[in-house]
């Protein structure tokens, strides 16, 4: 399958301008545990890497790394170029660049859906009210629940509260958004609402990487597939590659128990 957004990853002659997210030999203990393990990862503008592997992989804690959620031991960690800083105001410019979705929707409960959306860009990015508001109803309306403007978040279903989220992440205008396992909370049917919202931002060109346990997403949206197990990178591919011949035992191992 070619990708199916195009992206400026390659001039013309054939050199690949600054990757948006760099990762260089990472490293991450939780105490004995060695949990990122020399990780070297670049993502291209516009590209959607998807991230699967087995539980303990790493994988979260990858994603987390990438907006300083969680601190690294060594290694380099780049966006645009620019090594992440360590705290204070630069750190705050930083995460509005990267937009995060988690397993938990994280919304304000006690605020409106209209208010979580507009809380970051009015506070942080200094956004007039109207205008915030403006633009929160045009992404509320793109993932499908400008009508539950007005409500709290207890008032709508897991698959609405998390499509909120993503809308709160995309109000910041963000270089790249980061999803750790965005579904694994919600029930069956409300998975697809969110996976649909996610791949239709993909189409769009938004540059993100997503840890996930739905293959079907990761075939459907993904230009390429990164396979972690215990702290590594074992392999990586695009997806129809990676799902039709899988170079790595582990690899085979993982998609056989998944795949029935």
């Amino acid at each position: 399958m070619a990708s199916h957004h195009t992206r400026p990853a390659n001039s013309e002659d054939g050199r690949s301008e600054e990757p948006l997210v760099s990762l260089k030999r990472v490293n991450k203990h939780y105490g004995s545990l060695h949990v990122l393990q020399d990780i070297s990862l670049d993502v291209a503008r516009g590209e959607v890497v998807v991230v699967i592997g087995p539980s303990g992989s790493g994988k979260s804690t990858l994603c987390r790394t990438v907006n300083r959620l969680e601190t690294i031991d060594d290694g380099e960690i780049t966006i645009e170029g620019q090594p992440l800083p360590a705290e204070g105001p630069e750190l705050a410019r930083l995460r509005a660049k990267v937009g995060m979705v988690f397993q938990s929707f994280n919304l304000f409960p006690h605020k409106t859906i209209l208010e979580n959306v507009t809380l970051g860009p009015m506070r942080v990015n200094g956004v007039s009210k109207a205008d915030a508001e403006k633009r929160a109803m045009e992404l509320l309306e793109r993932v499908g629940v400008e009508k539950q403007a007005p409500k709290l978040p207890a008032q709508l279903s897991g698959g609405q509260q998390q499509r909120v989220a993503i809308a709160r992440a995309l109000a910041m205008d963000p270089e790249v958004m980061l999803f750790d396992e965005p579904t694994s909370a919600l029930d069956p049917e409300m998975i697809n609402e969110v996976l649909d919202t996610m791949a239709g931002l993909a189409k769009q060109g938004m540059t993100m990487i997503v840890v996930t346990h739905e293959m079907g997403f990761a075939r459907r949206a993904a230009d390429r597939v990164v396979f972690m197990a215990d702290g590594q990178i074992v392999e990586q591919a695009p997806p129809e590659e990676f799902f039709s011949s899988p170079r790595s035992d582990r690899a085979r191992d993982f998609l056989g128990k998944i795949l029935h």
